[in-house]
């Protein structure tokens, strides 16, 4: 009953977001013309020319925008969840084991040498080419973190996390290193990806992004039961039936394609992954196949309010979505890791 009230709830907070934010920004739309205009736009009734504008605002930018967040917040939220469960630590986020940076070097690089590589590889990948780096970065960051956390054949968790903190610090050097080399429109360009914006969400994007989106999220949601086994340790977990090393491969190859697709379209959007499968084992259950599904829905409501915070907040200019997450996320990181240092 309590999970039912949960889901319910957090269903229910999203929906009121979604439609707050189709009307909220630099020119405020009605709730009732909101619903007027996807009605007509869906029905194919006639439009007059004042309304017009009215739809293009929001057919071709907030609607795919907010399917944006929802998608990215979603990967975010239940990555988050994936990590912390494989690391068996509240304080693992994708960002903080690299995957982030990782991900976020690989695409500043293919800015910077995007002519390059077209010239090398051709135009056929030309549309994913940064998704596609961006997601070698993540891996190739996680691989790294993970292999140096291996103390006697098993994760160290406090190695782990300097390992993190390492790559963040090497992946961000890097990234520095492309920023000083890039022009003035590539520059402009790697500084997205170090911020964070839903001001790139298109149609051709969602589509995009709603690919990799089913294709990583979806199999997550099958590991709940997996991971509960996996928290009691490895070697419990193994002595039940639960093959340990394929739970780590799998969770990680869809985490780190997951993570690295979103960072690739919305850049770093720092501590959602924390912020949520936290918040949702306090109200709810430490419970695995509770905290998956339910860090969708968290992970999509704290990005959409935060976009809706981001764009709104200092009219007609726009914040930076990650300085919104890392404002909210940064005081609950330290609050997590006063309770737990004691297990570091």
């Amino acid at each position: 009953m309590k999970y039912k009230f949960i889901y319910l709830s957090l269903s229910v907070l999203l929906f009121c977001i979604i439609i707050f934010s189709l009307g909220a920004g630099a020119m405020q739309i009605p709730f009732k013309d909101v619903i007027l205009l996807l009605w007509k736009s869906m029905s194919g009734s006639s439009i007059s020319e004042e309304d017009e504008l009215l739809k293009n605002i929001l057919m071709e930018i907030r609607i795919p925008r907010i399917i944006f967040c929802t998608l990215i917040g979603a990967i975010l939220g239940i990555t988050g969840t994936a990590i912390q469960g494989i690391f068996r630590n509240p304080l693992a986020e994708p960002g903080l084991v690299g995957i982030s940076s990782g991900a976020s070097f690989f695409a500043a690089l293919t800015i910077v040498f995007e002519a390059s590589l077209i010239a090398l590889i051709g135009n056929s990948l030309n549309l994913y080419l940064i998704s596609i780096s961006a997601f070698i970065g993540a891996s190739l960051a996680v691989i790294l973190v993970y292999r140096i956390s291996i103390v006697e054949g098993k994760s160290n968790i406090a190695t782990m996390i300097l390992a993190g903190i390492a790559i963040n610090a090497l992946a961000g050097a890097a990234t520095g290193l492309m920023s000083y080399m890039a022009s003035e429109q590539q520059l402009r360009n790697i500084t997205f990806w170090s911020l964070g914006s839903m001001a790139g969400a298109t149609w051709e994007a969602v589509n995009i992004l709603i690919i990799f989106a089913v294709v990583s999220v979806i199999p997550l949601l099958f590991f709940g039961k997996a991971l509960n086994l996996f928290a009691l340790g490895e070697s419990q977990a193994e002595m039940m039936g639960l093959n340990t090393k394929r739970l780590k491969i799998l969770i990680i190859i869809c985490s780190t394609l997951a993570v690295g697709v979103s960072v690739a379209f919305g850049g770093i959007i720092p501590f959602v992954g924390l912020l949520v499968p936290h918040t949702l084992r306090l109200i709810g259950s430490v419970d695995n196949r509770f905290l998956l599904p339910t860090s969708l829905l968290g992970g999509a409501i704290v990005l959409n309010l935060a976009d809706l915070i981001a764009r709104t907040i200092i009219q007609p200019l726009e914040l930076p979505i990650g300085v919104i997450t890392a404002l909210i996320g940064a005081p609950v990181f330290l609050g997590i890791l006063l309770r737990e240092k004691r297990k570091l």
